[in-house]
């Protein structure tokens, strides 16, 4: 395995980690923005600031509400100093269509996850947008 490939599991790894801090029941998602290896941004799923830490209704429902990791992340690299142009994101589950439209938007240029999404819209219009995407699996 060469350094790069290790260096991408090793963030994939940590977003992993990061996901442990997520309060949802259903799937816990983690996601680390990366510039220069640096990283500049971090995310999980869960409520906005200010809603109790519950995901899901009492029938298992994500609330409508519920930010993606990936969403989590960009909004606070915008609260930050630093910008996502030219950068990484390691996520642990493929972006959802929504997500993919925030990544574009940030100017994000590599998007490396490890599990697939209910549906692959997120990563045809990531691909659309010349955004190289990879499936890392280990």
């Amino acid at each position: 395995m060469d350094k790069i490939t290790r260096r991408h599991i090793s963030y994939l790894k940590m977003a992993e980690e990061w996901a442990n801090n997520s309060c949802c029941s259903r799937k816990k998602v983690g996601a680390l923005i990366v510039k220069g290896d640096m990283i500049i941004s971090d995310g999980y799923n869960g409520t906005p600031s200010g809603f109790p830490n519950d995901c899901e209704d009492g029938n298992g429902e994500t609330y409508f509400y519920v930010l993606h990791a990936e969403a989590n992340a960009i909004t606070k690299l915008s609260r930050s100093t630093q910008n996502g142009e030219g950068a990484t994101l390691y996520v642990t589950m493929a972006p959802c269509k929504d997500c993919a439209k925030l990544i574009i938007q940030t100017g994000i240029k590599t998007v490396i996850y490890k599990e697939e999404y209910r549906e692959n819209i997120g990563i045809k219009l990531l691909k659309q947008a010349s955004i190289s995407v990879i499936k890392l699996e280990y």
